[in-house]
């Protein structure tokens, strides 16, 4: 048996539910579109946002968003062909089980789970500083200690863990968003964007875009060039969600036509307010302001700063009354965010757990409520813990990170099913192959290159982590591969792994050289000796 082996697509479909299968095919041109921007729009753009303009880019923050779409749109279209190939709702493990293999699909999986739990934390930390500044309207302050991590003054962030807790509690028994539900909170966040656009717009203040580009400080990243492309790849957390489109290629009516028309129009759409939105925001109020804790609510910042200046320099907000209104519109909005994210990452679980490759516990349904609500209180307790004790900085390109990741294994993928399947029925081929999925690994990985070399180490130690569980679990109880592995495969995992390890204590050298992380410097050192004893000794036991 191999970790190349494919899942059949026959039981891909016997797997699939009876609303999977049969998909009516009713969405159009203007319906994909329309199901993208509202996918697209959401807590990225009101979270992240601040942080990237504070720290990286400066009023600049709207050519990231220019750069970051670029990849999205390269993404996208590769996203559109992989999954059009297998004729299930799914997700990006679903696909690259069935084109690539096992080995792939577990890659794939576990960089999922850490977008989407990770993702969790950032907005649940968002969701925080907007509830404090809501309350903080009718007078009610809350301890800040009990508000902010301890890595930026406090103590817990106990609002980010009760979101959490909420949101999974209703994910256990099983309570769905109808679609009245879901479209009104759709319509929520546009409308705020439009609203903040349209009312900010007249309070612009030209001289805060004076510089455009703040010159770079010295360090890597911080302004300047440099710093327009980290902050590129920070809000491309704001994108986060374009791959609906993609995953509806069975529901619409022209695949062929319409999905890349759907994909790009959106992007445009989106891409257009947010650019605006960024414009307005580093316009009525100087971009420094979002630096600090509450720059993870730059809304709020800026709304404050509408209005006109007094004989002393003090704004009178010109509409207190919309403050209210957008902070509650966007709590409702980050909730249901956080429902989805926590319900993407319990789902991808369910499924490796489902095909053997994680424990039973995960795939385990509850009698009464017939949802996975082990696995939901696990990540309620994983997720609550990012969000209660780590800074909104670090999530936030963690996040980022494992979301190109990912996107640059899917155009990857498709590069290597254009090879190995060419004659396989598609409902959507991405136009130009091989130049598009190449240009969509090359500005992916751009972007990657310019986040921070901690944000590096974290996703490098998660995927070792992943790559140790694949090799003493997953490959020992594989339903597909039924446990039984030649020799080859340990060993290509295991040298898999030394790689991981080789390119950690690399990344952990270099940071250590620039920015002197003495704590996660012999953290990586530690962790990378432990594994470079355990690969070579998995790796000289198969070949014994």
């Amino acid at each position: 048996m191999s970790i190349w082996k494919r899942k059949p697509l026959h039981l891909l479909l016997e797997e699939a539910t009876e609303s999977e299968k049969g998909l009516k095919k009713t969405l159009t041109a203007s319906g994909l579109t329309a199901l993208g921007v509202g996918a697209i729009i959401g807590a990225g753009l009101f979270s992240i946002t601040g942080i990237a303009a504070a720290t990286n880019a400066g009023p600049a923050i709207t050519i990231s968003f220019l750069v970051a779409a670029l990849g999205c749109i390269f993404a996208g279209l590769c996203y559109a062909e992989f999954s059009s190939m297998i004729p299930v709702a799914g997700s990006a493990y679903t696909y690259s089980f069935a084109t690539m293999g096992e080995f792939v699909a577990w890659i794939i999986g576990w960089d999922l789970v850490l977008e989407y739990a990770v993702g969790a934390a950032t907005v649940s930390i968002s969701w925080s500083r907007y509830l404090g500044k809501f309350l903080e309207n009718y007078g009610i302050h809350i301890d800040p200690d009990f508000m902010l991590s301890p890595f930026e003054g406090g103590i817990i962030n106990l609002p980010a863990v009760f979101i959490v807790m909420v949101m999974s509690l209703v994910l256990m028994r099983g309570t769905k968003e109808s679609a009245f539900v879901n479209g009104v909170i759709v319509l929520l966040k546009v409308t705020v964007v439009i609203v903040f656009i349209a009312l900010g717009w007249q309070y612009i203040r030209p001289e805060n875009y004076t510089p455009y580009i703040p010159a770079n400080t010295g360090t890597f990243g911080e302004f300047g060039f440099s710093g327009i492309i980290r902050a590129a790849a920070i809000v491309f957390f704001a994108y986060i969600g374009f791959d609906a489109v993609s995953t509806a290629a069975q529901e619409a009516k022209n695949p062929r036509r319409d999905m890349p028309i759907g994909i790009l129009l959106s992007l445009a759409v989106c891409t257009l307010l947010y650019i605006l939105f960024a414009h307005v925001m580093t316009g009525v109020v100087n971009y420094k302001a979002f630096a600090g804790a509450d720059g993870i609510a730059p809304v709020a910042i800026a709304i404050d700063a509408m209005g006109p200046a007094g004989p002393g320099g003090m704004i009178t907000p010109a509409y207190p009354w919309l403050n209210s209104a957008i902070l509650l519109a966007i709590l409702g909005g980050y909730a249901s965010v956080i429902l989805v994210m926590l319900m993407g990452q319990s789902r991808v679980f369910f499924s490796m757990s489902k095909d053997g490759l994680m424990p039973k516990v995960f795939s385990e349904i509850h009698p009464k409520f017939r949802t996975p609500a082990k696995n939901n209180m696990l990540f309620m307790v994983l997720v609550s813990l990012f969000a209660a004790f780590v800074p909104a900085r670090v999530v936030g390109e963690m996040t980022s990170i494992g979301t190109l990741f990912a996107f640059i294994l899917v155009c990857v993928g498709v590069l290597i099913m254009r090879k190995k399947m060419p004659d396989a029925p598609r409902a959507f081929r991405t136009p130009l192959v091989p130049l598009v999925p190449i240009l969509g690994v090359a500005v992916c990985l751009f972007m990657m290159v310019f986040l921070p070399l901690d944000t590096w180490i974290r996703l490098i130690v998660w995927m070792i982590i992943g790559f140790d569980l694949y090799l003493f679990y997953g490959m020992k109880n594989s339903f597909l591969n039924k446990g039984n592995f030649n020799g080859s495969s340990f060993k290509f995992v295991s040298a898999s792994g030394l790689g991981m390890v080789l390119a950690l204590v690399i990344v952990a050298f270099i940071h250590h050289e620039s920015a002197a992380d003495n704590i996660l410097f012999y953290f990586s050192m530690i962790f990378a000796a432990l594994h470079v004893v355990v690969y070579a000794m998995t790796y000289r036991k198969t070949t014994a």
